[in-house]
């Protein structure tokens, strides 16, 4: 295994990530019904989605694919943990890392760790976060989309990072350093009643695009600079489970907390599936 994810990781090196996405950007968005209710089932079908969690049952019901792989879900089908204290997923996938945060570094992947500066591209609450604590999670192309708030707090800013469009697959994570700080991201960063947050949208390759509920559409285009959104007048309040944003494809989302804001952790290892609204840990 470990040869086919270094040959596969080399190769992305030398791709042509953004116009990859590009294109999948505007695949995923054809509206002719024959073409959009074939990709659906093509697609859907390799991925392995559960058709019986979309709120919508019928492709005919997706104007296009991309709404399929954003489909909202059932109701009722992801409760949030009911302990007001609880810090929840905010999203489904798999537990890629989580645990600590040391002297600056995230564990990315055995013989991997990446920066917490470099991750939120040297915001000044970077050393609030540090001995703190972190969720990595990972979407899979079959997995729900959207991505909800772990913990309720106002939006005091964003951080848009320009960077590569590496997979976020667990192989590639295994082989290409400082991916997560790296990759093109979104930074989102809220107060709380415990404390600073941060939730880090990671863009990846054939993903082709970022949304949050307060701004819309972030990517494509994608950055060439650095850009910083100040939202703390605006008075953006979102609750604990509520929806904060969504992927189009597979990703990742990190979450940090500082040290003082957690009183336990639940047990958690790499590969764990979680779903979004479950106990990721217990606020102070």
């Amino acid at each position: 295994m470990a040869p086919i994810e270094k040959l596969f990781a080399g190769l992305q090196y030398l791709l042509p990530q953004r116009l990859l996405s590009r294109l999948v950007n505007g695949f995923m968005r054809i509206r002719l019904a024959p073409i959009k209710d074939l990709q659906i089932a093509i697609v859907g079908g390799l991925a392995g989605v559960d058709w019986s969690e979309s709120r919508l049952q019928d492709s005919a019901d997706f104007l296009t694919f991309n709404d399929f792989f954003t489909r909202e879900l059932a109701d009722g089908l992801r409760p949030v943990d009911p302990d007001p204290e609880s810090l929840v997923s905010p999203c489904d996938g798999r537990i890629s890392q989580c645990g600590r945060i040391t002297n600056d570094r995230l564990l990315q992947a055995k013989g991997h760790h990446f920066s917490i500066r470099a991750l939120l591209a040297q915001d000044p609450d970077c050393a609030v976060f540090n001995n703190g604590f972190f969720h990595t999670i990972y979407l899979s192309p079959r997995d729900y989309h959207r991505v909800h708030m772990p913990a309720s707090g106002k939006l005091l800013r964003t951080i848009h990072v320009p960077g590569r469009l590496f997979s976020v697959s667990p192989g590639t994570v295994r082989q290409v350093p400082n991916l997560f700080a790296r990759n093109e991201r979104l930074v989102s960063l809220f107060e709380t009643p415990h404390g600073p947050m941060a939730v880090v949208l990671v863009g990846a390759m054939l993903v082709s695009g970022i949304e949050t509920v307060w701004a819309g559409v972030i990517t494509p285009p994608y950055g060439r600079k650095v850009t910083h959104g100040d939202w703390s007048r605006r008075d953006i309040v979102l609750q604990r489970g509520q929806e904060m944003g969504r992927f189009n494809m597979g990703s990742t989302v990190i979450v940090l907390l500082p040290p003082g804001a957690v009183s336990s952790m639940q047990d958690f290892g790499p590969d764990d599936v979680v779903q979004m609204g479950q106990k990721l840990g217990r606020l102070r």
